[in-house]
């Protein structure tokens, strides 16, 4: 059977919005096509298609985030605060922060022997 592109596109752009879907694999699922007419007519790489699921996964965020907010469950504002955090707010609220830090050695090679200097490698 041949499906009308134009009518299969406009079919997608509207089941991401009454869906609210999040994912390109997740609009064949609501369409009369399968998924290999989907990625022959490159449908998945239609910016305004890509925009759209953006935009919903922008709007769950959002939504989320304020909920997290607005929650008292200690859980929820620690995610909310390790999401917003600065460095050295993070670096507060670790329980096992670590501070690496890289230390560079200025070793003058010219003097050793070849013997030497392969010690000192192996010993890194």
């Amino acid at each position: 059977m041949a499906y009308d592109r134009k009518k299969i596109y406009e079919q997608a752009k509207e089941v991401i919005v009454k869906h609210k879907l999040f994912f390109i694999d997740d609009i064949v699922a609501f369409l009369p096509i399968a998924k290999s007419t989907f990625y022959e007519w490159k449908l998945e790489q239609s910016e305004e298609l890509k925009e759209l699921l953006e935009q919903n996964r922008v709007e769950l965020k959002v939504s989320m985030r304020s909920k997290w907010y607005k929650s008292n469950s200690p859980a929820l504002q620690m995610a909310l605060m390790k999401l917003i955090a600065n460095k050295d707010e993070l670096k507060r609220l670790s329980m096992q922060y670590q501070n690496v830090e890289q230390h560079q050695t200025n070793i003058d090679l010219s003097n050793l022997s070849t013997d030497e200097i392969k010690d000192l490698l192996k010993d890194e």
